[in-house]
């Protein structure tokens, strides 16, 4: 560029564009992200930042939709794309390819952040988790139906259950689309409703052979499935999201399908038990009423039937003789206290006081009864009550 001549911002901008083009065409970057977006686009927004500066990038939808983890705020990365100038603003940024974090693995970085958001939800919770049925005459099985893992289910359970009916529903285990298909096998099993029970699994593996089981698909074909599912997946130490969501987590395919049924023979064996105990202590009743019969064919009652009768019968006429004699007393004590009560009546009879001699006096005409001759006076009328007929009197004088 001449210094003489003038450049338009658009001149600059570009010029800057195939610079950093030209000196940046792929380059491999790390930093912690920070302001990470997640635009309606898909498109991803964020910084990757040191202890100095920044450094503005975008990873586009086309780009980020392979990634298995989501970037978080804090987390350390390394990225690989290019540098560029956004024209519009004149800002310069990194155009993201490929994003790995670093330390931790992508897959581990993935599980964590599915079990969490999972977690959250509630499909881990124990109040969902649907009790195996005890007895199963129909069990279904969702993996591949090539390899030792369904040999050994088969073995297993014909082994212990022979009359079980056993359908198998055959999917991927690993590899691009498998876990599509092992959620279909299990909504497919819940549509045909024949079954009582499901093993969904695999055998072992790395991580990423047993990634099928830990996509979100699966987890929530689990989750919904109205029939009890046991995951079976991998050796012991593996866990997946499967194992969590499921309502029993095997430690092995084995196990699950010990799990799964009762062992016949010892299903034999504790009937036989079961027997033995009933005929036992049906012996033991029997023996205890016979013992009760034989002692009530023993017994008074049973050897002079009559007797016990006649002695009801002369305690029964007891019982009548001493009613009638408490009748008798209290019927006469009756009697004595209304004869006390007449005697006391007649006592306070006027008629009574009559008879001997008395009379009783009424000043007329309000024939009030004249208790002391104070009240009289000459000329009043009074009325004198004898014990047969009165007398109508004047007062001609009185005494005090």
């Amino acid at each position: 560029m001449e210094k003489s001549q003038i450049y338009t911002v658009t001149e600059i901008t570009k010029a800057i564009k195939f610079l950093l083009q030209d000196q940046f065409p792929g380059v491999w970057v790390q930093g912690e992200i920070s302001n990470f977006t997640r635009a309606q686009s898909g498109h991803f927004y964020f910084s990757l930042v040191d202890e100095y500066t920044q450094l503005q990038c975008v990873m586009f939808q086309s780009e980020n939709e392979n990634l298995l983890f989501t970037p978080e705020d804090g987390m350390k990365v390394k990225g690989f794309g290019r540098i560029d100038v956004y024209e519009k603003r004149g800002n310069y940024q990194f155009y993201v390819e490929t994003l790995t974090p670093l330390g931790v693995g992508e897959l581990a970085i993935a599980f964590e952040q599915l079990k969490r958001r999972l977690a959250a939800e509630g499909l881990f919770d124990s109040i969902h988790k649907k009790p195996l049925p005890e007895y199963p005459e129909r069990v279904g099985i969702v993996t591949s139906p090539t390899g030792a893992v369904i040999q050994d289910l088969l073995n297993i359970l014909r082994r212990r259950q022979p009359s079980l009916e056993i359908t198998l529903k055959p999917v991927r285990v690993q590899g691009d689309g498998a876990s599509f298909e092992i959620a279909d096998a299990i909504d497919a099993f819940n549509r045909y409703g024949k079954v009582e029970l499901l093993i969904v699994g695999r055998g072992g593996g790395s991580m990423e052979d047993l990634w099928a089981f830990n996509e979100e698909v699966v987890a929530r074909a689990i989750y919904r499935s109205r029939i009890p599912v046991i995951s079976a997946v991998g050796h012991e130490i593996d866990y997946t999201i499967a194992d969590f969501v499921a309502d029993l987590r095997a430690p092995t395919p084995s196990a699950a399908a010990e799990l799964a049924v009762r062992d016949r023979q010892e299903l034999l064996t504790e009937i036989r038990h079961l027997l033995i105990r009933a005929g036992k202590s049906l012996n033991e009743t029997v023996a205890s009423s016979r013992e009760k019969v034989q002692g009530l064919l023993r017994s008074y009652g049973f050897r002079r039937p009559l007797d016990i009768v006649n002695q009801h019968r002369q305690t029964l006429d007891e019982y009548v003789r001493r009613l009638d004699l408490s009748w008798e007393f209290r019927f006469q004590s009756f009697q004595e206290g209304i004869y006390s009560i007449q005697k006391r009546l007649d006592g306070v009879n006027p008629e009574a006081v009559l008879s001997r001699g008395y009379s009783i006096t009424y000043r007329l005409p309000e024939r009030q009864v004249v208790r002391k001759s104070a009240v009289l006076h000459p000329e009043d009328k009074i009325e004198v009550q004898f014990q047969s007929g009165r007398a109508f009197c004047i007062v001609e004088e009185k005494e005090p």
